[in-house]
């Protein structure tokens, strides 16, 4: 195993060091340096896939658990409106349209459904690095795209559970799914509650004894127990994970187990691409050559124009939507893993996993210059747009405008507002306490009644 982990980490190191050189996406390298040391090209004996692929799971849990960290209900509250219909409007319509795609390629319902999956989720961590690196982490339209990748992020987890059970039972049945969305939703929220109810309160009895090497084995501690729950109630580990970063990010040492989490995430996140890549035969790219370039375009254009529409109809201005659609033109590591579940159960075609990495790959890298086109497109729209259309965009600038104002006003009253943790632990606490008074109130009528 340490010959393995060898191998990988040399190989990934000096092949995502070239791809910095080049000033492309490190996760790309990743990707290539697994189809280097991959069986396909040297044969099975350099490195172990059975090694690779554990090490792979564990990366899996890592990224959910850190992508987890970083979600936070505030901001999701303050973009509820684009993170709503945003989200859905992109989700539903790469569902739509990457079934059809599949049913276009003579695909099954199972095979269809899977594939729509793997198209309907952007990648944060693609994104993120996007926007970051082209100097825009302070522009209007990032907030927005933060909450839709954080509201996909969620339905990317949930698909993941519906997907194991559709799969494992090779049926899908409306009702049933709907139980299950049920049973899920209702699993999160006592998790969730639980959770914020009992963990930040213990973080702050013995946040004076914490330093960073035990908050970070409390905190991977909590994440594997959290892992082993939901194995144990009959959902993905991968769901464990994402809850419990979830519910750090309530407390108030997040930040602080953020950046203890960065090196680990790191590390394990380049192994699971290095692992994506390893299952790539070059072979089947040239012979998928059209499919992939097929699946790329479907990819974009779906995403620009479902992406745009989406914060168009939530509230943005029409610029700020179709900067968020043109960052949106890329799947990742949701993608990955809905394709690998698919592959690990049997229930997909083989071909399906080379043309998503082979189309993640393609669109990753056109992603920052596709997102250069947003403003020369928004200015050729506006430039051309009929009066009443105009009309329209500039009415939108102004309501954005004011609602920033009156936001910005109101911002130092919103910081001295309880967080969204706080007003969980109260109201729950609330609850039981009042239970506990009327438990005790109905005891001593009873305890009198008695005597009389």
């Amino acid at each position: 195993m340490v010959h393995d982990l060898y191998i990988l980490m040399i190989t990934a190191g000096v092949v995502a060091l070239l791809f910095k050189l080049l000033k492309q996406p490190v996760v790309l390298g990743y990707i290539v340096a697994g189809i280097l040391v991959g069986p396909h090209l040297f044969g099975e004996n350099l490195v172990s896939m059975e090694n690779v692929e554990t090490w792979g799971n564990i990366g899996v849990l890592f990224v959910l658990f850190c992508i987890g960290l970083e979600f936070r209900l505030k901001n999701l509250f303050e973009s509820g409106k684009v993170a709503l219909v945003g989200a859905a409007t992109i989700i539903i319509g790469m569902l739509v349209l990457g079934y059809g795609v599949g049913r276009f390629a003579l695909l099954d319902n199972m095979n269809s459904l899977f594939l729509a999956a793997m198209l309907c989720m952007s990648s944060t961590t693609i994104v993120m690095k996007a926007v970051d690196e082209a100097g825009l982490s302070k522009a209007r339209f990032v907030k927005g795209a933060t909450s839709i990748l954080i509201f996909e992020d969620i339905v990317a987890v949930v698909l993941l559970v519906l997907l194991s059970s559709i799969a494992v039972k090779n049926s899908f049945e409306g009702v049933e799914l709907l139980e299950k969305v049920g049973v899920l939703a209702a699993t999160l929220v006592v998790w969730f509650v639980v959770g914020i109810l009992i963990i930040p309160t213990f973080l702050r009895w013995v946040r004076p004894h914490l330093n960073d090497e035990i908050l970070i084995i409390l905190a991977l501690g909590l994440c594997l127990g959290m892992v082993l729950t939901a194995e144990e109630a009959g959902f993905s580990s991968a769901l464990g994970a994402f809850v419990m970063g979830m519910v750090l990010a309530e407390t108030l040492e997040a930040h602080r187990i953020e950046q203890l989490m960065a090196p680990l995430k790191n590390v394990f996140a380049a192994i699971f691409f290095v692992s994506v890549g390893m299952m790539i035969n070059p072979a089947s790219l040239v012979t998928y050559w059209d499919s992939i370039l097929f699946v790329a375009v479907v990819i974009i254009v779906g995403m620009i124009v479902f992406g745009t529409l989406g914060c168009w109809w939530g509230g943005e201005t029409m610029k700020d939507a179709m900067q968020t659609g043109f960052a949106f033109v890329q799947i990742g590591e949701f993608s990955f893993i809905i394709a690998a579940l698919g592959s690990k159960l049997g229930v997909t075609d083989p071909a399906i996993y080379p043309i998503i990495v082979a189309a993640s790959v393609l669109t990753t890298f056109l992603t920052p210059y596709i997102m250069k086109a947003a403003v020369p497109c928004y200015t050729f729209l506006y430039n051309h747009a009929s009066p009443r259309l105009k009309a329209k965009i500039d009415a939108r600038e102004v309501q954005v405008e004011q609602a920033e104002k009156a936001a910005s006003a109101q911002q130092d009253v919103a910081d001295k507002q309880p967080s969204s943790a706080d007003k969980v632990r109260h109201a729950v606490r609330k609850t039981v306490v009042t239970k506990r008074l009327v438990d005790l109130f109905l005891k001593n009528m009873s305890e009198n009644d008695r005597k009389e």
